[in-house]
């Protein structure tokens, strides 16, 4: 993966280009560089915020409906890294085939996939962490899966409420855990979590580019 990373403080992101959508890692995209992955649970809010990091409300498709995504999607952002929107997990409304179809397109790619540097599980703020996503990191953390958690929808129930849901969330992963991973909270209405998110991101690409 060659590319000159821009390493000032501040991520900005000034193009983003869909770059293709695949079901198995040998459809990916053939131009290689470092992935940084979007997952959770149906409806949590994921293409909200992409389009908010991207600052682009078209980019990912967003819908009413829960299960939207059925594929792996690409977004080459600077020419430099790519954003990759992945199915949603945990959708009750689906047949069964249809749910291992998704299960097997999601660990293809988180498996499987070389350049993935990242992966943001994404989770609502106003709930505490339920089964299907407790398993889902606990499947992370076994497998050794670098991942970042992301408390979506932190606007909703105001800043006090909401920090006290997310600190009570994080105390829960610490029944399993040892150390928490990375956490950010965001807001697609307003914008919360985009710098912190983007200059994590960008700190990460830094971190690659001096280990090279």
């Amino acid at each position: 993966m060659s590319a000159d990373f821009e390493t000032s403080c501040i991520m900005k992101i000034t193009e983003a280009l869909f770059a293709g959508s695949s079901t198995r890692i040998s459809e990916k995209p053939k131009q290689k560089f470092p992935e940084f992955a979007f997952i959770g649970r149906s409806n949590v809010g994921k293409s909200s915020l992409i389009n908010m990091l991207c600052n682009n409300r078209k980019l990912a498709m967003t819908s009413s409906k829960p299960g939207k995504t059925k594929l792996v999607n690409h977004f080459l952002i600077n020419r430099q890294w790519y954003l990759v929107d992945l199915p949603g997990y945990g959708y009750a409304k689906m047949s069964a085939t249809g749910k291992q179809k998704l299960e097997q397109i999601i660990r293809n790619y988180i498996n499987l996939s070389e350049e993935m540097v990242m992966l943001f599980v994404l989770i609502d703020s106003r709930h505490d962490i339920g089964k299907v996503d407790m398993d889902f990191l606990t499947e992370l953390g076994q497998s050794g899966i670098p991942f970042a958690i992301i408390f979506t929808k932190g606007d909703k129930n105001g800043p006090n409420v909401t920090k006290e849901q997310t600190e009570r969330m994080k105390r829960q992963i610490l029944e399993f855990w040892e150390e928490l991973p990375p956490t950010f909270i965001s807001s697609s209405q307003t914008g919360m979590g985009r710098d912190e998110i983007l200059d994590y991101i960008g700190d990460v690409l830094s971190s690659l580019e001096n280990a090279k």
